[in-house]
């Protein structure tokens, strides 16, 4: 079942590139994993799937140790707590979450010098939801420019995950601001959209995303 949901997904993503005018393979799908066993993510890697997305630190970790024989790439989506920096260092090639200068910092001074730059993105509160992480849209140009100075990550892009709408067009709205919001911070040179999930991928892929993040239609109904 899962190569297929995985085919299916793939080609909805092709088929909205072509729709909206996006460059052919300009959007990346991350399979979040997150609750998944690793038996699931070896059928997804088999099937030709590479980027995997985790929400729960521990969780991974145990994840990472079972499926070290493949070359996957790991993405934190997560809120991030200030004890759990160190891990997220040292065992992720990708933190779309981040949303204070002072995580971005800790990940920043706690990446191994052997590793590769952490890939990072800001998290952004477009719904102003009190029920989520991220920052507002008014506060990240400073986080911008303060993140951007710091040694051994590099800031890619923004992350966001809008309140739920059925409508389209109102679901492409946010995407619409937050990359308007982007297209004016150019100098930064950001090139990461980390937005758009199961239910709302074609209207984030229509607003610019570079990076949709995909669980349940991939992997079932979470446990």
């Amino acid at each position: 079942m899962i190569p297929n949901r995985l085919k299916e997904i793939l080609s909805q993503i092709k088929q909205a590139e072509i729709h909206y005018h996006r460059q052919p393979d300009s959007v990346l799908l991350l399979a979040v994993s997150k609750t998944k066993p690793s038996s699931d993510i070896a059928v997804a890697y088999q099937a030709g799937q590479r980027h995997f997305g985790e929400s729960y630190c521990q969780e991974a970790l145990i994840k990472q140790r079972e499926l070290g024989a493949y070359a996957i790439t790991w993405h934190f989506i997560g809120p991030i707590q200030s004890n759990k920096t160190k891990a997220l260092a040292a065992h992720f090639d990708w933190v779309h979450s981040v949303d204070s200068l002072n995580i971005a910092q800790r990940l920043s001074k706690q990446r191994p010098a052997n590793l590769a730059p952490l890939n990072i993105c800001l998290q952004v509160n477009m719904s102003n939801e009190l029920s989520k992480s991220g920052i507002s849209l008014d506060e990240l140009p400073q986080l911008c420019e303060q993140v951007a100075l710091l040694p051994n990550i590099k800031l890619r892009g923004v992350m966001a995950i809008p309140a739920p709408e059925d409508d389209f067009e109102r679901q492409r709205l946010p995407y619409k601001t937050l990359s308007q919001a982007i297209n004016k911070l150019d100098c930064f040179k950001l090139d990461t959209l980390s937005f758009g999930m199961s239910d709302d991928l074609i209207a984030a892929i229509a607003e610019g995303s570079t990076i949709v993040r995909v669980g349940s239609a991939l992997f079932g109904a979470r446990s």
